[in-house]
């Protein structure tokens, strides 16, 4: 069963074990929304290999980040800022600012926030489309 984590608890969460939860979420999110456009196997995964990239998530933020509040932005300024390594796939900037998103997420999940972390995740897809 999900456990509850209040805001003192997740802040003493790493921002990459947030982002791992947030990944997820966003990768189960996406995939679920795109069986709306095909039921393919290999198209879905062609879509949701594009939608969930560092480099699409990094785009999509920048999108949507004027509808978060301050206090959201902030959580994604603390998960773009923890030290981790880029891929091959993507700049370091878009690696970092692809975790202070997944971090987002994560920690709207861990609070049981899952009204603003669906609002969030549909905008952020909503985004991601219009860039394809």
């Amino acid at each position: 069963m999900l456990e509850h984590f209040d805001e003192d608890e997740v802040k003493t969460l790493s921002p990459l074990v947030t982002a791992y939860i947030g990944d997820a979420y966003f990768h189960l999110y996406v995939r679920t929304r795109l069986l709306n456009v095909t039921r393919k196997i290999s198209k879905l995964h062609d879509l949701s290999a594009k939608i969930v990239s560092a480099v699409a998530q990094a785009e999509a933020y920048q999108k949507i980040e004027m509808q978060l509040t301050d206090n959201e932005r902030e959580i994604f300024r603390r998960g773009r800022n923890a030290k981790s390594h880029a891929p091959r796939s993507a700049t370091i900037e878009e690696y970092h600012a692809s975790t202070g998103f997944e971090n987002l997420l994560g920690e709207l999940f861990l609070r049981k926030n899952f009204s603003r972390l669906d609002e969030i995740c549909e905008l952020a897809f909503n985004a991601v489309q219009k860039i394809s």
